[in-house]
Parts: C-alpha cells; sequence; structure tokens
C-alpha cells in the first residue's frame, strides 16, 4: 500500500538517528576518558534514548566503542579531504596533515582526543588516515619525491609521530602548536627523503584555515 512507505521511512530515520546518538555518546566518553568501562545504561542515559535500544544496534560495548573510533577517524580523514583538496605535492600534504592536527586539537578536540587515545590500533586500519598517508606515500615514492622504498614502514613512523604531536599539544597546550607541528614536519620529511632546505619551506607553506 502507498501509505506504507512513509512509516517504514520514519522508522528507518528514528532508527538511524538512535544508533548515531549512540555513536555520539560512546565518542564523548572516549574523548573524556578514554574509559570504556562505562556501563550500557550509562551511555543509553547519555544518548538519550532507552536501556533497551541499545541491543538493538550493537551486540556489545565494544562494538559500539568500535564503532565510535572508526566514525570518529572517518570523520577526519574527511576533514583532511575538505581543507587538503587541490594540494598536488606529497611532501606538502604530509607536511600539512600534521600542522593541521595540531590546530584541529584546538578546533575539533573531541575527534583528536579520541585519536590521541584509541589511534594506536588503528595506524593500519583500511579508513580514516591510514590509506589517507599510504597513497601520499606511494605517490611520493613514485614520483621520486621520496627516497624511502616500505610506505608501510614509513607510515608506522608518521602515526606513530602523530600520536605523540596529539599527545604533547594537549599536555602541553602553553606551547606553540603551529611551530611544534612545522618542525615535527620538517624532521619527518627529511627523513622521508627531502633535501633539508626544501622541507624547511614545505613545512611552512600557506596553510589552510581551520573552522
Amino acid at each position: 500500500m502507498p501509505t506504507s512507505a512513509p512509516p517504514r521511512n520514519r522508522f528507518e530515520r528514528r532508527r538511524a538517528e538512535t544508533r548515531q546518538a549512540l555513536v555520539r555518546a560512546a565518542r564523548q566518553i572516549l574523548a573524556e576518558t578514554g574509559d570504556t568501562s562505562a556501563s550500557i545504561q550509562v551511555i543509553a542515559e547519555r544518548a538519550d534514548v532507552g536501556f533497551g535500544s541499545f541491543y538493538n544496534h550493537f551486540e556489545s560495548k565494544t562494538e559500539l566503542f568500535d564503532t565510535a573510533v572508526s566514525d570518529a577517524l572517518e570523520e577526519l580523514g574527511q576533514a583532511f579531504d575538505q581543507h587538503l583538496r587541490g594540494i598536488d605535492d606529497p611532501a606538502e600534504l604530509v607536511a600539512a596533515g600534521f600542522r593541521l592536527s595540531a590546530r584541529l586539537a584546538d578546533s575539533r578536540p573531541e575527534m583528536m582526543q579520541i585519536l590521541r587515545r584509541r589511534g594506536l590500533g588503528h595506524l593500519h586500519s583500511g579508513s580514516g588516515l591510514a590509506p589517507r598517508a599510504v597513497r601520499d606515500l606511494e605517490v611520493g615514492i613514485a614520483s621520486g619525491r621520496f627516497t624511502i622504498t616500505d610506505p608501510t614502514a614509513a607510515v608506522t613512523v608518521l602515526g606513530g609521530s602523530l600520536l605523540a604531536l596529539l599527545e604533547l599539544r594537549f599536555a602541553r597546550p602553553d606551547l606553540d602548536g603551529d611551530e611544534t607541528a612545522s618542525n615535527l614536519a620538517e624532521l619527518l620529511l627529511r627523513m622521508l627523503g627531502l633535501p633539508p632546505g626544501d622541507a624547511h619551506d614545505v613545512a611552512r607553506s600557506p596553510l589552510p584555515d581551520v573552522d
């Protein structure tokens, strides 16, 4: 019957909204404390949904928190795509990524706190920043911009350095985040094979504004 479509759509919309509310609550908890021991009742109350709704969407808290991390990291990857659109030089992309992360720690702290607390286990995941970093490294190797030969090893170093930068950014908010990120990016570009002068200039090239 034609009248059956709207209720079904309304149900699906509400179901999606409930699921997203649970993910959003889990993201908040991860960003605030990183503690995944919160009870389902606490999560449901924060999401403002019924306790029974939880199991309509997730089999366990582990599944919910894993989904929340993936959600945040993919949002971060999309933010990178948006802000770095139009940059073709893989070296500039690497440097801009570090500098952008330092700024996002101020403008979008929830997302960056989740990366800080849970990013280590996702250094080589198939979503978020990891595949984008591998792509840029492979382009840089193929073009001769980078002299390294192992993108997997390189993304491990880049990812670990990014997490260390975020740790420093949140632990020492008094430091100049832009300068710290640029200095680190310069060192990493030299590791990838750029000459010192080139690495210095690329690490300080104009960066798009972050809202």
